[in-house]
């Protein structure tokens, strides 16, 4: 077995304390469509497991997208980790998920100097960007802001946030390590600032995982503060409690693809039934369970399923049973953003070319007009569990879509209420 990883090291990403800031790509003037006074704005919340870097990364660029569609792209940072999920007491929780409703304030203020329309701006996100862009309709219901998300491979049902109990255990072993365990919460905080952040990156590193039926997950992750993010998504989403706007959302074929590197390093092995678990529990069932909540509220809805396989992005060619990594966890994005030729340094194939400009279009349809814009334009029927409305996207042999009844890969799923993520942990 060979496995062959083309991004090692291409992430273009460096740590700093100086992080909050963002990136935007635009055109000067809006040649794709002239009517348009403004542009619609696609702003990026990147994955990472809350904790890797990712807004400066080439996977990212958004010069296609906005030159290929004629829109405004915006990737942000958040704090990560430690720094956006503490979980010390005293203060606010999730400072990671607040930087994202900051950055979105600050678009809808300024964003029609760089030509983009503040009333379609589009929340688009991939992993825990994904799960992060769900929490947002829940957190803001009244006050959205946005005219419709995104959810790639992520909602607010594929992983259970930590409690503030256990938060509150690991930044007390993290201030333990560096020495601040003060007699305050106010002076632990205070010394814990002192410190240089390399050393608190450091400790939190060390801090116990929680125990995983599959992999190791980041330990610094949203936490329960039932104003970010809530205990009960189950519940909020079966009465409603999320803000009623346009919601496209979707996973990938094989996402194990990708974790089964990060298995195969960490010498964890999984049995085939063991990984198909790990999809359906982090991935295939939370995004139906999350799309099917908007369908029972009136809510616009689309659902798709990535099954693209390029050589140019492909990690490995075969391995045991499978043929190859396959549309594996985050591939999709190479394919939106349209820099696979640029992260794998191998040209894009002209089927590939082609898909890549479908999807950005569907994506752009979606965004110029959420409420009916990728029936309109591109023919996708509103998801409904009844019928075929699950939309295939690169099923192969150079089809770019095809529509299918959800239940080829739903079936396996159980009732929303007796959803357990844990298989499937380690995944965010």
């Amino acid at each position: 077995m060979t496995i062959v990883n083309k991004f090692t090291g291409r992430l273009g990403n460096q740590q700093d304390e100086d992080c909050l800031a963002l990136n935007i790509w635009t055109k000067s003037t809006p040649e794709t469509h002239p009517h348009e006074a403004k542009k619609p704005v696609f702003a990026f919340f990147h994955g990472g497991r809350f904790t890797i870097p990712g807004p400066h990364s080439p996977f990212y660029n958004g010069q296609y997208l906005a030159d290929n569609e004629d829109v405004v792209v915006v990737t942000i940072n958040y704090r990560l980790g430690i720094f956006g999920f503490s979980g010390a007491p005293g203060i606010e929780q999730n400072a990671g998920l607040r930087d994202q409703r900051s950055a979105i304030e600050w678009l809808r203020d300024n964003i029609a100097g760089f030509g983009g329309d503040p009333n379609r701006i589009i929340i688009f996100g991939q992993s825990a960007g994904g799960a992060s862009v769900d929490y947002w309709a829940y957190a803001y219901e009244k006050d959205p802001i946005v005219a419709g998300i995104i959810s790639h491979s992520g909602t607010a049902l594929s992983f259970i946030p930590n409690t503030p109990e256990y938060s509150r255990s690991i930044y007390n072993n993290v201030s333990t390590t560096v020495g601040c365990s003060n007699t305050t919460e106010t002076s632990t905080l205070s010394c814990l600032r002192s410190k240089p952040f390399t050393a608190l990156l450091a400790a939190a590193r060390n801090v116990p995982a929680l125990p995983t039926l599959a992999l190791a997950q980041a330990t610094f992750h949203p936490t329960v503060d039932n104003t970010t993010v809530f205990a009960d998504y189950t519940t909020l989403g079966k009465t409603g409690a999320f803000a009623t706007i346009p919601y496209l959302a979707g996973n990938n074929d094989y996402e194990a693809g990708t974790y089964r590197v990060s298995a195969f390093n960490a010498n964890v092995t999984l049995s085939p039934e063991q990984w198909e678990l790990f999809n359906e529990r982090a991935f295939t069932c939370p995004t139906k369970y999350a799309t099917a909540f908007r369908v029972a509220h009136g809510v616009p809805t689309w659902r798709y399923r990535y099954m693209g396989d390029y050589d140019n992005l492909r990690l490995y060619d075969s391995w045991g049973e499978y043929p190859s990594s396959g549309a594996y966890h985050g591939s999709e994005l190479s394919e939106l953003f349209g820099t696979a030729e640029n992260v794998s340094g191998e040209a894009s194939s002209a089927e590939q070319e082609r898909f890549s400009r479908y999807m950005q279009g569907a994506w752009v349809a979606f965004g110029r007009d959420p409420w009916r814009g990728l029936t309109k334009e591109y023919g996708w029927p509103g998801y409904n569990e009844s019928v075929k409305s699950l939309v295939e996207l690169a099923p192969g042999g150079g089809v770019l879509r095809e529509f299918v009844d959800p239940g080829v890969y739903d079936g396996r799923c159980p009732r929303v209420e007796d959803n357990d993520p844990r298989p499937g942990r380690g995944a965010f």
